[in-house]
């Protein structure tokens, strides 16, 4: 049991790392790339976050990023291996597409995310422990607290400058 959890939480971590260093890298929390993210900014900064944090979680939302490529690269290797993932990396794309998204952080995360999932099967972490790991991700930075997640995002971002 313990050996799960801690598979589940290298996971989780690398996931969380690989999603927010892309992210970062593509810059998202700079402005909002796409529709609805400057308003979701505004609204996480007037609640008491970080209007970078909250600029790079509005990114989130209004279309696929790393973190969404990350999920979809882990479920893809999960049912077909890599090509699973390189499927799902297409896919990506093509919502970036659909959504006007002018970046490719989203694809970039899950095609980096299919190997990091694939090679965790070969060190013995399963693929589903990486959509668990992802999903605990994706809840740190979207779902538990707006306002110390952004502020956590924020001051990542301020280090990358």
């Amino acid at each position: 049991m313990i050996s799960l959890i801690l598979q589940i939480g290298f996971a989780a971590l690398c996931a969380w790392v690989l999603f927010i260093t892309i992210d970062m890298i593509w810059a998202l929390p700079r402005e909002g790339g796409v529709v609805g993210a400057k308003a979701i900014a505004a609204a996480v900064e007037k609640a008491g976050g970080d209007l970078r944090g909250g600029t790079m979680m509005g990114n989130i939302v209004s279309s696929p990023d790393a973190s969404a490529g990350t999920l979809l690269a882990a479920c893809g290797v999960y049912c077909f291996g890599i090509p699973g993932g390189l499927l799902a990396t297409v896919l990506v794309y093509i919502g970036n597409r659909i959504c006007s998204d002018p970046g490719y952080a989203g694809t970039t995360g899950c095609f980096l995310a299919t190997f990091m999932v694939y090679g965790g099967t070969k060190i013995g972490i399963p693929a589903e422990f990486f959509i668990i790991g992802m999903v605990i991700a994706i809840l740190t930075i979207q779902g538990i607290s707006h306002r110390h997640a952004s502020r956590l995002l924020g001051k990542i971002w301020r280090l990358r400058k």
